[in-house]
């Protein structure tokens, strides 16, 4: 009986130090397993990341790229519609000076026939003027004339009437 105490326990040493050598086999096996699965899951998600990150990258570029053509568009744009608003102002302008000028050149033509008018108007005035007053003094004179040519009328009546009533002269 003293043996078994040995041989038992011996034998179950024996036992659990297969069993628990070949669980560490398997063990080891898996943890390598799961080591190398670990790192095959770390280097693809480090490779899907780094793949994202690729693409993130890229559309970021493709982005920016897309948003500084649309600013330059935008630019070119507002750079082309300057230059027509600018274009458009110079062409008013000239075309404003143009006619200012034109205007000005009529203007200085009516000015010269207005002093023409005028001058005209005033030399016409003084000979209408001129011609009332001859015409005035002409009548002034008819009368004059008319009344000293009856007043003289009236004195040969009167000196007649005077030497037909008047007795004869005796000689």
């Amino acid at each position: 009986m003293n043996r078994l105490y040995l041989i038992i326990p011996v034998i179950l040493l024996l036992l659990s130090g297969g069993i628990y050598f070949q669980h560490a086999q398997n063990a080891s096996a898996q943890a390598a397993f799961a080591a190398t699965s670990a790192a095959t899951a770390r280097q693809n998600e480090a490779a899907a990341q780094h793949a994202l990150e690729l693409t993130a990258k890229a559309d970021a570029e493709q982005r920016l790229a897309t948003l500084r053509a649309e600013e330059k568009k935008q630019a070119d744009d507002k750079r082309a519609k300057w230059d027509a608003d600018t274009a458009r102002l110079l062409a008013d302008t000239t075309a404003a000076a143009f006619k200012a000028a034109t205007l000005a050149t009529e203007a200085a033509q009516l000015e010269t026939q207005l002093a023409v008018i005028r001058a005209t108007k005033d030399r016409l005035g003084r000979e209408l003027f001129d011609l009332e007053k001859s015409n005035e003094l002409a009548r002034l004179a008819k009368r004059t004339t008319e009344l000293e040519t009856q007043l003289e009328i009236q004195r040969l009546t009167a000196m007649l009437a005077r030497t037909a009533t008047a007795p004869p002269a005796t000689p």
